[in-house]
């Protein structure tokens, strides 16, 4: 299958949670992890997040720092990546902030066939319809999307995770603990082909202040073994 190559991106606690259950919002990354996030960024050519991120957080999805964003220019891109969601029937707010900020487009992959989506998210974002991740991932390359930065939430990593469709992982650890057995968890249970017959190699380590910052990239030799 031609597809991006796709790096995942997640914060999260000491025992492994990428939130907790109260309804405000948790920082677990430092400004530090903050800056590496957004030059990331800068290096995708589009940025995915789940529907449920786009309706808990609102995120812009936009590169901050103004010299990538020049940079981004001067080499005939746009100043940050493409958005791109999915949802099971469209069914998002266009009034958002990942529609309205930024003058960049916007993907929403549906996967429901029958799903009726609303004119105003039409008008907001390019709808395309897709049937799972192989689709999705698919599309984008012949849309000219060569790097694939997604950056949650927990049920799109497990789902990609599962599927053996991840090329780079970065995760980011806080120096602290939830501890709440409710609170949701990376990657959370799935068939993973990750197993200790084809682990996920470290290629960094680095202290971000008190966080570390973890790289691995995919063996694909072990995984096809």
């Amino acid at each position: 299958m031609n597809r991006p190559y796709v790096l995942l991106s997640a914060a999260t606690s000491l025992d492994g949670c990428l939130d907790d259950t109260t309804d405000r919002r948790l920082l677990l990354s430092n400004p530090a992890d903050f800056a590496e996030v957004d030059a990331e960024r800068a290096r995708a050519d589009a940025v995915l997040v789940g529907a449920g991120t786009v309706r808990a957080d609102d995120p812009r999805l936009l590169v901050r720092s103004a010299e990538a964003r020049a940079r981004r220019l001067a080499e005939g891109r746009a100043e940050s990546p493409l958005k791109v969601t999915v949802s099971r029937r469209g069914d998002l707010d266009p009034d958002a902030a990942f529609f309205t900020a930024g003058d960049v487009g916007k993907l929403v992959y549906v996967t429901d066939p029958e799903a009726a989506v609303s004119a105003r998210v039409a008008e907001a974002a390019t709808v395309v319809r897709a049937t799972g991740w192989p689709g999705v991932l698919s599309d984008l390359a012949a849309r000219g999307v060569a790097r694939l930065m997604v950056e949650g939430g927990a049920s799109v990593h497990r789902q990609l995770l599962a599927a053996g469709l991840v090329d780079e992982l970065r995760l980011s650890v806080a120096p602290f603990l939830i501890g709440d057995p409710e609170a949701p968890r990376f990657p959370g249970t799935g068939d993973f082909p990750y197993g200790p017959d084809s682990p996920l190699r470290l290629v960094e380590c680095r202290a971000l202040g008190d966080m570390v910052s973890l790289r691995y990239i995919v063996n694909r030799t072990a995984l096809s073994g």
